[in-house]
């Protein structure tokens, strides 16, 4: 009988080792998640942290982009304005774009052309000025583009003042690298830059009642493009959609 208890209570103990070492393997597999489940736990926020670390960056460098390019087309207009603020030219520099526009009827007659002599006479004042700016050291780097821009009042059809525009941006261009016109610092690099465009008569100028002013209309405009544009409209774009 005591050999019969002495069997049960080492079935008893066998059973306790069984049970307790159960719940020791339990508890390390518990530990084990746990620490599994704080290592991804760490890993997750240090990408979600790295991802939005570097998205901070990335909107950080479009911003920068965006006002060093901002801050040299401000020089460039506030230097034309500057060196137009007293001419004697009826032209206005745009505070906003830059683009400068001559008074109607300035370089052209109606359904003509041809440069009028006033119009020569403008353009030999006004050329070596305006490159002079544009393409000094301070900008060269930065301009992608010269634009001299033709347009119309509304009387004919689109296509004809379409090529009435055309023809007249193309007349002050031809111009101005005339052997007659008078030589001006850097006239040979205006060349990769330059060029002419007609816009019939899409943009017209308004008179203060709403009505067509055909004589303003009937203009020439010039205007510059950086090289930085199109990248900061781009940006931009990316920006608003970033922000969405």
């Amino acid at each position: 009988m005591a050999r019969g208890f002495r069997n049960e209570r080492h079935k008893s103990r066998a059973y306790e080792g069984e049970k307790e070492s159960f719940w020791v393997s339990y508890t390390d597999l518990m530990s084990a998640l746990l620490v599994i489940f704080a290592l991804v736990l760490m890993v997750t926020l240090f990408n979600t942290r790295s991802a939005y670390e570097e998205k901070e960056a990335a909107i950080n460098e479009k911003n920068q982009m965006i006002e060093e390019a901002a801050g040299v087309k401000s020089e460039i207009i506030q230097e034309l304005i500057k060196a137009f603020k007293d001419s004697d030219l009826a032209l206005e520099v745009d505070p906003q774009t830059g683009a400068i526009r001559f008074s109607g009827g300035v370089f052209f007659n109606s359904n003509s052309s041809q440069v009028s002599p006033t119009g020569r006479i403008y353009l030999e004042k006004f050329i070596p000025k305006y490159i002079d700016i544009l393409l000094s050291d301070r900008f060269r780097s930065e301009i992608s583009q010269i634009i001299v821009e033709g347009h119309t009042d509304t009387a004919g059809g689109y296509l004809y003042n379409l090529k009435l525009s055309q023809d007249r941006a193309l007349a002050v261009v031809q111009q101005i690298f005339q052997p007659t016109f008078p030589k001006f610092k850097y006239i040979e690099e205006l060349k990769s830059v330059i060029t002419a465009n007609g816009r019939s008569y899409s943009i017209p100028i308004l008179k203060s009642d709403g009505s067509i002013d055909a004589n303003k209309s009937r203009r020439v405009e010039f205007k510059f493009r950086l090289k930085d544009d199109q990248l900061i409209d781009q940006l931009q774009a990316l920006g608003e959609q970033d922000g969405n």
